[in-house]
């Protein structure tokens, strides 16, 4: 369900603050969702792109050469992640295994480039490489 439709039909159903995630890449999403009826915005793949994060080269790139898909193939519990290749194959095999146990079983590939689990939103190609302090500052501005 689209985040639009999302955060007016929980915040008029609940009686606690809503917080919007997913998407959200910028003051003018902060700025949508909090219009929505959310009393705060949570931003994740934004800050993937900053210095501070520790994502990998490989994962950076993974995120902004490929669409995202929610699966189960990895790590036996759906996440969105970019889709590589390697995360196609693992698509179009056999059921994945329990969690943690499908994990357990990618783990030794999970330090080769190309073969990891590169979680991301559908936002990652709006991406912004700059330290986190400059992001926020950025974010608050837009909103």
């Amino acid at each position: 369900m689209p985040l639009a439709e999302l955060v007016p039909a929980i915040a008029g159903a609940v009686s606690i603050p809503v917080i919007a995630a997913g998407g959200i890449m910028d003051g003018d999403g902060i700025a949508a969702a909090l219009a929505l009826g959310a009393e705060a915005a949570q931003l994740g793949t934004a800050f993937l792109f900053c210095p501070e994060s520790g994502a990998s080269a490989a994962w950076r790139q993974a995120l902004r050469e490929h669409e995202t898909v929610v699966t189960p193939a990895y790590t036996g519990r759906p996440a969105r992640a970019a889709r590589t290749p390697f995360l196609d194959e693992l698509m179009a095999g056999p059921e994945p295994l329990p969690y943690p146990l499908q994990g357990a079983v990618v783990a030794p590939l999970r330090s080769r480039d190309g073969y990891g689990f590169y979680l991301g939103g559908t936002g990652a190609a709006r991406g912004r490489e700059v330290p986190a302090a400059e992001l926020v500052r950025t974010l608050a501005f837009e909103t």
